[in-house]
């Protein structure tokens, strides 16, 4: 019931997944609301269900206060059902507070974890990188920070395939000494982790896929997100603003038509489906709020594989295996 274009949209991509995907899809929502969105579609796939959800919390609503007002959210009810077993994964569009108060409240953390993280795959020049946290923790300790580093290369190994990843610290500069004290001491701590810590990365080296993992703190990490967001757009319009100047722009862009939609294709962030909660005792991916049909699809495809690569215990045997070092 979450999102820009709920439950529409969010409907379609749960039957395109229902269609496509070796997975059980559960719609939950107000159930005659999601059934006349399944009535548009000629044939719904048996794998799809529905579970009733009396009601929803907006995107402008508090998260804490509507959590616990709202104990027959959509929100709530779907955090209930992973905490029952009843799914494996939940998937939501809606609003972000809300679904990390939640599912921290009704899953609880994994064992050595003490702040959730969001991470987001971004596209890079060899291919992409993750960026945690971007929202969940916007006041960490710089263990914490150690913590998103771990989390962020069980990740990285487990759905994005990378064998090593490398991690690096978001700062204003790449020297040891640059930064708050604050920066100053997660990377001290992260020197002391046998993971393959890179050092400081800045702002330019995001997109350059210098690191495979770059580490922040949800303040930071949200900022870069919607700026990146933001400059995405804004180049578009831009470009396709020149190339419609005067006839012979048209004709160089009819002739890289292609490569304009490989392209787009590699920076829409439907691609990448959505942002994995990790540190939660459960499953849980965050998608953007304009998510598209195929966005949702990709969603529930990224839950699917963060479930069959146990994400969770490999991060639980990961933190085992990393002193983390106090500040």
């Amino acid at each position: 019931m979450g999102g820009d274009h709920a439950p529409g949209v969010v409907v379609d991509g749960a039957v395109l997944a229902a269609r496509e995907l070796p997975v059980e899809v559960v719609l939950v929502g107000e159930a005659d609301r999601l059934r006349r969105e399944l009535a548009r579609h000629l044939a719904v796939p048996p794998s799809l269900t529905l579970q009733h959800a009396s009601e929803a919390i907006g995107m402008d609503e508090s998260p804490a206060i509507s959590v616990r007002k709202k104990r027959d959210s959509s929100i709530n009810v779907m955090v209930e059902l992973a905490k029952s077993g009843a799914v494996d994964a939940i998937v939501s569009a809606g609003n972000t507070g809300a679904v990390v108060c939640a599912t921290t409240l009704g899953l609880r953390l994994l064992e050595g974890i003490e702040r959730p993280g969001i991470a987001i795959v971004l596209p890079t020049l060899t291919g992409n990188s993750l960026l945690i946290d971007v929202g969940a923790t916007i006041d960490p300790k710089p263990e914490h920070l150690v913590q998103f580093a771990v989390m962020g290369s069980v990740y990285s190994r487990a759905v994005l395939g990378k064998a090593r990843p490398g991690v690096g610290l978001l700062n204003v500069g790449e020297e040891a000494s640059k930064g708050t004290e604050f920066t100053k001491e997660a990377f001290r701590l992260l020197e002391q982790t046998p993971l393959q810590f890179l050092g400081n990365v800045e702002g330019r080296d995001i997109y350059t896929g210098k690191c495979d993992v770059i580490v922040c703190d949800g303040f930071v990490g949200n900022i870069t997100l919607k700026v990146s967001e933001s400059m995405a757009k804004v180049i578009a319009q831009l470009l396709k603003r020149e190339l419609r100047r005067n006839p012979l722009t048209q004709m160089g862009a009819f002739l890289s038509l292609s490569a304009f939609k490989t392209l787009r294709r590699k920076m829409d962030y439907a691609e990448y489906g959505g942002a994995p909660l990790l540190g939660v005792d459960g499953t849980c991916i965050i998608c953007h709020g304009a998510s598209s049909a195929r966005a949702i699809k990709n969603g529930i495809r990224v839950a699917a594989s963060s479930v069959t690569g146990h994400v969770n215990s490999a991060i639980v045997a990961a933190l085992r295996e990393t002193t983390c070092p106090k500040a």
